[in-house]
């Protein structure tokens, strides 16, 4: 026989389990805020925009080079982050750090306009611009030699802006995940400690699980009072 449970005797579990729910949203929400504030480290986060266009000006606009241009940029996206550009980039700004290292603070987007933007994430904002820019210089000065085009310029270099706000953490949206994570893990601890309480607490219960019937109840006493009016554990304090 399958059993179901009521909306208003879920609404009674969770009752019964506040404090723990309550708790452990509290405590994943507090681990959340103190991670976000005083133990993950601030990375910033610039960008460098490359203009993809062969014209010079006084030429015909031309459609069928457009295109050119557009589809060359997928491959572009794949040789800025390769080793022939790193390599030079790490050299020429004497960093300590492998090609795999900075390829994973570089992220390029391309759009339908021509334009390429280069995004480096880094825990120094100055580093961050000296790299990004770097990428775009070395990027503008081997592509003549790996493709035989000339058709990438600077648009517009990094800039190093005053009161910077780092991309990650983020404080208030780790301190909301938190209390969310909390909230799923309070009420499932909640069900499952129902779940594996098989103990019977009121009379609905044997009449539920037992399925017999309630005849009588026998109603919780105090201590029995010893003589003279007093409870045996009172008498005997101070000798009497």
């Amino acid at each position: 026989m399958e059993e179901s449970i009521s909306l208003k005797e879920i609404f009674e579990m969770l009752r019964k389990r506040l404090s723990l729910i309550f708790t452990l949203t509290f405590t994943t929400a507090l681990v959340a805020a103190v991670f976000s504030f005083f133990i993950s480290t601030p990375i910033y986060q610039v960008s460098t925009q490359l203009l993809v266009n062969r014209n010079q000006v006084g030429q015909n606009f031309n459609t069928n080079e457009v295109q050119t241009n557009i589809q060359l940029i997928d491959t572009y996206t794949g040789i800025l982050t390769s080793s022939r550009i790193l390599e030079p980039v790490i050299d020429e700004l004497h960093l300590d750090l492998s090609v795999g290292a900075v390829k994973n603070k570089i992220s390029v987007k391309s759009s339908k306009n021509q334009i390429m933007e280069i995004y480096v994430e880094d825990a120094d904002p100055k580093q961050a611009v000296l790299i990004a820019n770097k990428v775009a210089e070395v990027f503008q000065r081997e592509i003549p030699n790996l493709m035989n085009v000339d058709n990438v310029s600077i648009l517009a270099e990094a800039k190093l802006s005053e009161n910077m706000s780092p991309i990650k953490p983020k404080p208030l949206m780790n301190i909301a995940i938190g209390i969310v994570l909390g909230l799923m893990a309070g009420i499932g601890i909640a069900f499952l400690m129902e779940y594996l309480d098989t103990s019977i607490k009121t009379e609905e219960d044997i009449e539920k699980y037992l399925q017999i019937p309630v005849l009588g109840t026998v109603t919780a006493f105090d201590s029995l009072p010893a003589k003279g009016g007093r409870n045996k554990g009172r008498s005997l304090k101070g000798g009497k």
